[in-house]
């Protein structure tokens, strides 16, 4: 069984391709930032839910049914970068108004990415968050992680 697949967003917007975009175009707002598999097998990345503000130390991520399952499967080789992305297309979604005017306002936003080893299991929730700097550029970080199948890394 592979291990943990923690990935994590590189910081700095600019350097090495690590950064994050958050953008809304034609109504449609994307989102996507790079992530590194820190661990020892495949991450296949699940779904994500979205934040606007500053995270509270003490947050736990909402229940897993409430997050947004990806339309398409991403892995993410051991030891290597590759990306994350998502949108929000539909002009009712609960969640639009509310990104849209932290992409406008140059608002922290936060991503819980759920994702997993390629065997379906070691379930781990990734907490992505995009801080915008004065030229443009949104750097990532990450704050915490929950493992879901295993005990807490704290």
């Amino acid at each position: 069984m592979a291990g943990p697949a923690q990935g994590h967003a590189g910081g700095g917007g600019r350097g090495g391709g690590r950064g994050g975009a958050l953008e809304e175009v034609d109504g449609v707002i994307y989102l996507a930032a790079s992530v590194r598999n820190s661990g020892a097998g495949i991450a296949v990345l699940h779904s994500w839910y979205p934040t606007v503000g500053e995270p509270a130390a003490g947050d736990r991520p909402v229940a897993i049914d409430q997050f947004r399952r990806l339309t398409r499967d991403l892995y993410i080789p051991a030891h290597d970068v590759g990306f994350w992305q998502g949108a929000i297309r539909e002009p009712d979604d609960p969640y639009r108004w509310e990104v849209s005017r932290a992409i406008a306002q140059r608002e922290r936003l936060s991503i819980d990415l759920l994702y997993g080893d390629h065997e379906g299991g070691q379930r781990t929730i990734t907490r992505i968050t995009f801080t915008p700097f004065d030229t443009g550029v949104w750097a990532t970080s990450v704050g915490r992680y929950w493992h879901l199948d295993n005990h807490e890394p704290r």
